[in-house]
């Protein structure tokens, strides 16, 4: 893969940037401080499962611009919420991770 990350780290950052997005909604939305609240906990579990066993890892960039959407229509919407939400403000919590994220997620774009 010529220095870029292999499936297994790729899956790692994509479960970490979810965790975190979901993370910094559950605190802002349902007005958590320290662990997640139930729905964010099922919603975390729901799709690092979904993540853990995606066979289009190699190829893809974010699950959300995935052609596939494996995630069932409920979990969907809700992980689309999260997104909508955390997007930009996860880039001012933690932007040396989004900003790794992002560029190895255009190199493998491009290969």
């Amino acid at each position: 893969m010529n220095g870029l990350m292999n499936i297994q780290e790729k899956k790692e950052s994509e479960m970490q940037i979810t965790y975190q997005m979901i993370a910094l909604y559950c605190r802002k939305k349902h007005g958590t401080k320290k662990d997640l609240c139930g729905e964010c906990r099922e919603l975390e579990a729901y799709a690092r499962s979904r993540t853990a066993c995606c066979p289009f890892t190699e190829t893809k960039t974010f699950c959300s611009q995935c052609k596939v959407h494996c995630y069932r229509t409920d979990m969907r919407e809700r992980i689309r919420e999260v997104m909508r939400f955390s997007g930009m403000r996860l880039f001012f919590r933690h932007p040396v991770m989004v900003s790794r994220h992002m560029i190895e997620t255009k190199k493998a774009g491009k290969s």
